[in-house]
C-alpha cells in the first residue's frame, strides 16, 4: 500500500523538477552558444581564459542537470535510451586535452556541434510559438555553420564566414568556398531552407485561415 502510494509521488516530483528546470537551463543553452562563439573569435588571452571558465561551469552544469534528471528517471533504460547523446556530447570537450591536432580540431568541432544541438533544444524549451522557435534555431545554424567553416578552414575570416552562411540559410544562395567540407554544408544549408520556407508558409496559411474556420463554426446551421 505503501509502497505503491510511493510511485506517484516519486513521478510528481520528478515531473516538478523538470518543468523547474526547463526555463532556466533553456537559457543557459542559449548563453553556451554565445561563449562558444565567443572561444571561436577571441584573440586577447584574458579573454578566451574568461571564456574558457565560463564554458566549463555551463558544461559541469549541464552534467549536474542530465544526472539529476537520471536519479529521477522511473524507468533508467528508457531515459538513457533517449539522451545516450547527451553523454557524447558532454564528453567531447575532454578531446581538448589531447596533443593531437586532429583531436584537437574534433573537438573545436564538436563543441560547435554540441552548442548547436544545446541552444536548439534550449528555443524549444524557453518559446512555444513555431516561428519564433524557428526564427532561433535559425540563428543557432547561422552561427553554427559559420564556425564551422571557420574552424575547418574553408574561410580565413569570420565576416565573410558568416555572411555566406546566412544567406545559404536563409536562401540557400551557394557559399564562396569550394572545398569539400563547404560543398556538402552547403547542400545541407539549402534543403534547411527550404524546410524554413515551407514551415512559414504553413504557419502563415493556417493563421488566415483559422478566422475562417471560427467563422464557420459560429453560423447557424441550415434547414
Amino acid at each position: 500500500m505503501s509502497r505503491s502510494s510511493a510511485l506517484p509521488r516519486d513521478a510528481s516530483t520528478a515531473e516538478a523538477v523538470a518543468a523547474r528546470l526547463d526555463k532556466p537551463m533553456g537559457a543557459l543553452g542559449v548563453v553556451f552558444v554565445l561563449v562558444v562563439l565567443g572561444q571561436s573569435l577571441a584573440e586577447d588571452p584574458r579573454v578566451v581564459r574568461a571564456l574558457t571558465v565560463v564554458g566549463w561551469l555551463l558544461w559541469s552544469v549541464f552534467v549536474a542537470e542530465l544526472a539529476l534528471r537520471a536519479y529521477l528517471a522511473r524507468d533508467q533504460r528508457r531515459f538513457w535510451s533517449r539522451n545516450w547523446w547527451q553523454v557524447v556530447f558532454l564528453a567531447v570537450p575532454f578531446l581538448r586535452f589531447a596533443r593531437a591536432l586532429t583531436l584537437l580540431r574534433a573537438a573545436r568541432v564538436g563543441s560547435v556541434l554540441s552548442a548547436a544541438v544545446r541552444g536548439s533544444r534550449s528555443a524549444g524549451r524557453l518559446l512555444s510559438s513555431r516561428v519564433g522557435w524557428l526564427a532561433v534555431v535559425t540563428v543557432v545554424v547561422v552561427l553554427a555553420s559559420s564556425q564551422l567553416l571557420l574552424v575547418l578552414g574553408s574561410y580565413d575570416d569570420y565576416g565573410p564566414a558568416l555572411h555566406d552562411a546566412a544567406l545559404a540559410t536563409v536562401t540557400g544562395a551557394e557559399l564562396a568556398a569550394d572545398d569539400g567540407f563547404a560543398q556538402v554544408l552547403e547542400v545541407v544549408l539549402a534543403v534547411y531552407s527550404v524546410a524554413v520556407f515551407a514551415t512559414l508558409a504553413a504557419a502563415l496559411g493556417a493563421y488566415f485561415l483559422q478566422p475562417q474556420q471560427a467563422g464557420r463554426e459560429q453560423e447557424p446551421g441550415r434547414g
